[in-house]
């Protein structure tokens, strides 16, 4: 894996995520509940802490997790929640180890559809079907992974030219697009929520 990812906007972790499929994968764990770029920041600011230039599957499984916690917790912190985040990653790289050999890239190299490779996302610790779909999305449309009817298994986030998701997002350009697209349908839902829908 050797692309160039802008998610993190900060050209240090967005190397990292664009040359690590590991790194990736946490980043896309970590989105969630704290801006998106703090989320991909995380991979970059976990490797630092433990003195790598990469995140390792099966030192990550086997770290002691109280100490794998503080690698999270130390300020500034890996994200808000850096307690259950740091048991998710754990659990995520122990599943990881457990099935693909702690090769993250195993996930999607060798999948011959979309569907087989949305299921495989899907069962990753952590990763419900949204969360699949977008990461599936990102994979298609800027990490050059196209099994047979990727975009279909992507659902929306798989649309061309749309602005819906980390998938999406090339630079501070496209970053504010998606933005604006997430407060749209923010205030969609609080909409219909008001109105009883």
């Amino acid at each position: 894996m050797d692309a160039t990812l802008h998610l993190a906007q900060q050209p240090e972790a967005d190397e990292l995520l664009g040359r690590s499929p590991l790194a990736a994968l946490v980043g896309m764990l970590l989105d969630q509940q704290v801006p998106m770029e703090w989320a991909f920041a995380g991979p970059y600011t976990i490797a630092q802490r433990m003195g790598r230039d990469d995140l390792d599957a099966h030192e990550i499984a086997t770290y002691a997790p109280e100490a794998f916690a503080t690698i999270l917790s130390t300020k500034p912190a890996v994200h808000r929640y850096p307690g259950s985040m740091a048991k998710r990653i754990q659990q995520l790289c122990q599943y990881l180890v457990e099935h693909y050999d702690g090769d993250a890239a195993t996930v999607w190299k060798d999948a011959t559809t979309g569907d087989e490779l949305l299921q495989r996302l899907k069962d990753l610790p952590g990763f419900g079907p949204q969360k699949a779909q977008i990461f599936l999305a990102l994979l298609g449309k800027q990490l050059g992974v196209h099994p047979k009817g990727w975009r279909e298994s992507a659902g929306p986030y798989g649309e061309q030219n749309s602005f819906r998701s980390v998938a999406d997002i090339t630079g501070p350009d496209s970053l504010t697009k998606v933005r604006a697209h997430k407060q749209e349908m923010k205030a969609a839902a609080k909409a219909a929520k008001a109105s009883g829908k």
